[in-house]
């Protein structure tokens, strides 16, 4: 199979290929909603960075594994992000191996976020400092994995796009303690925050989830009848609406041509 070079590439996958094939070590600018930035060393890439997924640092943060007066600390060191992990784990704040499941994480679902829309652009340049947490990933196994996320979602791109950008809130069977007391503590949390403002990516970053994780999750909530559209009528709710035409208005009785007799004095 023929390699696309950089200059050619036609999309974003084959630019990472191109890349891979020359073994190239820089940063890959995306433009667009959500857009962010890919880190690639050696030709595989090692990180991104979007506005449409947590990184590692909320998802450590988040959920409480690291806390902010640590995280503070560690870069109170004047530690580069590339040695910030390090730190992190020579303070025994970290395992090595539990933040390279991490930053796999966060690489695996900030890739999934990019491939749900059609960036704009893009522009490879030089390297940029990262949190460096030892993952390096070739990019068809990316490709690979975000095929099977969308499929597993709704098996087409579009329609994950769509669902990535709903707005749920509680249906009114979650008002029914009987429905919710089997639920998992981790649908229990995100019953607690769907409340028809949030999108799943604001859910995700709000808790300190993948976006790809908590968009399973939802999936589940919204089989089970839990969630629904912001203002959508619940099922088999009585329609309020007349169920016949009205009557057309009565027309105004003409005036009587024959003149009203005169009073005499």
């Amino acid at each position: 199979m023929t390699r696309e070079t950089p200059a050619a590439a036609r999309n974003v996958p084959a630019l990472l290929a191109g890349l891979h094939a020359e073994r190239r070590s820089c940063a890959v600018l995306v433009s667009g909603a959500p857009g962010g930035v890919i880190h690639v060393r050696d030709g595989m890439v090692v990180g991104m960075e979007t506005p449409g997924a947590p990184g590692v640092e909320v998802l450590l943060l988040k959920s409480h594994r690291i806390t902010e007066d640590d995280w503070t600390a560690a870069r109170a060191t004047g530690a580069d992000p590339a040695r910030l992990a390090l730190e992190l784990v020579a303070e025994g704040l970290l395992g090595a191996a539990e933040l390279e499941i991490t930053g796999q994480a966060a690489l695996f679902d900030a890739a999934f976020a990019l491939a749900l829309t059609t960036p704009d652009g893009w522009e490879v340049t030089y390297p940029r400092p990262l949190l460096d947490t030892g993952v390096a990933v070739p990019p068809d196994r990316l490709v690979t994995e975000n095929t099977r996320r969308i499929r597993l979602l709704a098996n087409e791109r579009g329609a994950t796009a769509r669902f990535a950008r709903d707005r749920l809130e509680p249906a009114p069977a979650a008002r029914d303690p009987r429905q919710t007391a089997r639920l998992s503590p981790r649908h229990r949390n995100l019953m607690a925050v769907a409340d028809g403002r949030r999108t799943p990516r604001d859910i995700a970053f709000t808790l300190g989830r993948g976006l790809f994780a908590v968009m399973l999750d939802l999936r589940d909530l919204l089989a089970l009848g839990l969630l629904q559209p912001p203002s959508a009528t619940p099922a088999g709710r009585p329609s309020t609406a007349p169920r016949t035409p009205p009557a057309p208005p009565t027309a105004a009785p003409r005036p009587s041509s024959t003149p009203l007799p005169r009073r005499k004095r």
